[in-house]
């Protein structure tokens, strides 16, 4: 798989559209969804909401729908044929309405901030209909990166909303394929940067919850503390830009300003610096190829941010991190069975009923006992999910199924 697949390698200068841009916000009530709406908002000649999607959130979505007409509005949590419970009729409902909403006409760009592995099926929908993908669904490309690589139908793209891989991305803008060496993405390291695997099997969630320098939902933030969220994001580069695992790297970087960097065959190396925000990645997912002026996004100053330091990642104290990359190198179903693991895992310690550390044996044991298969169809991934759900949710002692999170 090569980087144009996914994006562009052209550089283009920014420049106002004939129209706005009619976009589709998938997890419009989650915290990058509210970004999203923050962004285009901003810019109102640029772009326009078509579609607002929301898992449960019904009032949260209510007040986005009131400020944004227009909008064709989904909530996915509620089955089509039941009681609307103060819905309005107009909107659509359960999850073949939020699938068939990344694929409407009047749709430019699909915004894909659902949580977890139910962000895949809307992916495959907007690259099929030929829409732009903004991605921040990073499970679509964990459990489904060569399915998605085959719904891309011109002209549409996948262009990354994750900052590391934002910032890989901005680092590639006009060089050739075949030219990268290596890719380095970065971790804060999360609240407990620095704690030993002894002080970590005491870890409440609200403390799991209080990261240092992002502002995130539960599930993800969850995934920053364990740097269950760095493997993901590995796997995701593996897709995205076709490097083996062994050209792809995570380091730590307590302050979060530089995102990525990419070291090329000469041995220079590119990096891409910005305050820990959502907005910039957001905004120039918007605008790829191009660039926006916004007032709003702070700028950089070097000598402020100094100093800027680099850690290794503790495998001992954070084994997801090892476990996730282990899974993505072990391809096939492996990663799915990875991403499906962890957010039974994630959902068992947010209720309270595993540890901190117990997550990474649930996850660990679960890919122990899955049975090995390929991820080449749709089916396939399903299969290999709901097969990982249930190992894992025996592993939780869970008794009844863990809700998949979702915005």
């Amino acid at each position: 798989m090569t980087t144009p697949a996914f994006g562009s390698s052209r550089t283009t200068a920014a420049r106002e559209p004939s129209r706005p841009l009619r976009v589709a916000v998938l997890g419009s009530t989650g915290s990058v969804g509210r970004s999203v709406l923050r962004v285009i908002e901003r810019h109102p000649e640029r772009f326009e909401v078509a579609v607002l999607a929301a898992h449960r959130s019904v009032d949260a979505l209510a007040r986005q729908a009131e400020r944004h007409a227009s909008a064709h509005v989904v909530v996915s949590g509620r089955r089509a044929g039941a009681g609307r419970g103060g819905i309005p009729r107009r909107w659509a409902t359960d999850r073949r309405g939020l699938v068939e909403s990344a694929g409407r006409p009047d749709v430019d760009v699909v915004v894909n901030a659902v949580v977890g592995f139910a962000g895949l099926e809307p992916s495959l929908r907007a690259l099929e209909a030929g829409k732009r993908l903004a991605l921040a669904n990073k499970e679509s490309l964990v459990a489904g990166g060569e399915l998605l690589s085959r719904a891309i139908r011109r002209p549409g793209q996948l262009v990354p909303i994750d900052s590391e891989h934002s910032g890989v991305l901005q680092c590639l803008e006009g060089h050739p394929d075949g030219t990268v060496q290596k890719i380095v993405l970065t971790a804060s390291g999360g609240p407990f940067r620095g704690w030993s695997s002894a002080r970590l099997a005491g870890v409440q969630p609200g403390d799991a919850l209080r990261h240092p320098t992002w502002q995130m939902g539960n599930k993800i933030t969850i995934d920053s503390a364990t740097l269950a969220n760095k493997a993901l994001e590995v796997i995701e580069a593996h897709f995205l830009y076709g490097l083996p695992y062994d050209r792809i790297q995570a380091v730590v970087h307590p302050q979060s300003v530089i995102h990525s960097l990419v070291e090329f065959v000469d041995g220079s190396v590119i990096a891409q610096l910005g305050f820990p925000t959502m907005e910039l990645p957001i905004l120039y997912a918007l605008t790829h190829p191009g660039r926006a002026p916004d007032a709003t996004l702070r700028t950089f100053d070097p000598v402020k941010s100094s100093p800027l330091t680099f850690e290794p990642i503790d495998l001992d104290a954070f084994p997801h991190f090892r476990i996730g990359c282990e899974a993505g190198q072990t391809g096939g179903a492996a990663p799915v069975v990875f991403n499906a693991a962890n957010e039974v895992a994630v959902a068992a310690f947010l209720a309270g009923e595993v540890s901190f550390p117990r997550m990474a044996g649930i996850v660990e044991e679960t890919l122990d006992a899955a049975a090995v298969r390929s991820a080449a169809t749709l089916d396939d991934v399903l299969e290999a999910d709901r097969e990982a759900r249930e190992i894992a949710r025996r592993k939780a002692g869970r008794s009844r199924p863990a809700g998949r999170p979702r915005r």
